[in-house]
């Protein structure tokens, strides 16, 4: 028996019955099921959220840890809060709309130790309205010197799909403010302070996909936030002067692209 937490965040707009599906992937059907659930309640939500909360307390008992915040502080800060009340040095991230495959947990959460690493992430599916009908992959490398190869350009693994050592979160500086990139910007922290990496060849995450997740990944507010994430990565140095150029091409200016434009070159170029 391996002890290790499920961390997940939650806010006022997710859907209820996505968070039961999501629940049962990660108690009901998983092979190795976690000795405790943190679920941040990011902010006021509303009251058939509450109800879902309540029913899986009566399920779980003392397996869930529910940590209710004020206010809304966004996702990075949301799970700092819930980092540090996690038990368990072996901590496996979820979101509360993704549904985990039943063997996930017990494909991943050995490997930290069987590896002598300190994250373990998988491939992902993306479907939309129907968990069956699957839209697409992000297939990530494997090997500790690809993914870290792979970083320079794109996020090295997938964030629905992790399991870490929290100590060696914490020791990387946890998650820091860089809106909606704040975890490429803490794997890019954690490789740059020696942390090792594996990304297990299956997919083990179906996430919830649609429209609107490319909607909030255009504009010229997202394309100021990856501005700020190149230019920090070039400060720690683990980029290049030609690296930030390429990166600036790359993933800021394609947010100032339709949406039908922008899709293309996310799906083509981004998302792989």
């Amino acid at each position: 028996m391996i002890d290790f937490t499920v961390l997940m965040s939650i806010y006022k707009n997710e859907n209820p019955n996505f968070f039961h599906r999501a629940m049962k992937s990660i108690w009901n059907e998983q092979i190795l099921k976690p000795s405790q659930i943190v679920l941040v309640i990011d902010g006021p939500v509303p009251y058939e959220l509450i109800d879902a909360i309540d029913v899986w307390r009566g399920v779980l008992n003392d397996v869930l840890l529910v940590v209710p915040l004020s206010v809304n502080v966004g996702l990075g800060q949301a799970l700092n809060k819930g980092l540090k009340l996690c038990k368990y040095d072996i901590v496996a991230r979820m979101d509360t709309d993704d549904i985990s495959l039943p063997e996930r947990f017990l494909k991943q959460v050995p490997l930290l130790d069987a590896l002598g690493v300190d994250l373990v992430g998988s491939h992902i599916s993306e479907f939309v309205g129907n968990e069956n009908n699957t839209v697409s992959f992000r297939r990530v490398p494997l090997f500790h010197h690809d993914i870290a190869c792979f970083a320079k350009k794109r996020s090295p693994v997938n964030h629905p799909s992790v399991v870490f050592r929290k100590s060696s979160v914490i020791d990387s500086g946890g998650y820091l403010h860089m809106l909606w990139l704040e975890d490429y910007y803490l794997w890019i922290r954690m490789l740059s302070t020696g942390k090792r990496f594996h990304n297990v060849d299956e997919v083990l995450v179906n996430m919830r996909g649609g429209t609107g997740l490319l909607s909030r990944r255009s504009g010229i507010k997202y394309a100021y936030s990856e501005l700020k994430f190149i230019n920090a990565i070039k400060k720690l140095g683990f980029i290049s002067n030609f690296d930030f150029v390429k990166l600036f091409f790359m993933r800021v200016l394609p947010r100032f692209l339709p949406l039908g434009f922008f899709s293309l070159i996310y799906k083509y170029f981004l998302r792989r």
